[in-house]
């Protein structure tokens, strides 16, 4: 199953965002920072990355589920796996 990147619009938006944060992080580490900012920091680009993730997974369960069974069909297997790895 492909994305349509006409619907990873937010998802990218969202991996961006934790892709500024993450260079964050590396700043405050090169500076010194207290080890708890550290670490917040770092849980909220860890939060980012699972959410887009979780967002992609969802995207891909409706596309099979709006499109229909074809040769692929829905694999719930298939998906099942997807979600866990992000768990």
């Amino acid at each position: 199953m492909e994305l349509r990147p006409e619907e990873m619009g937010s998802v990218i938006n969202r991996i961006k965002r934790a892709q500024g944060q993450l260079g964050g992080v590396l700043r405050m580490l090169e500076e010194g920072r207290e080890c708890e900012d550290v670490v917040m920091q770092l849980a909220a680009v860890s939060r980012a990355l699972d959410r887009a993730g979780f967002a992609i997974v969802a995207t891909g369960l409706r596309q099979c589920l709006t499109e229909g069974e074809d040769d692929e069909g829905l694999d719930v297997a298939r998906m099942e796996k997807l979600f866990l790895s992000l768990a």
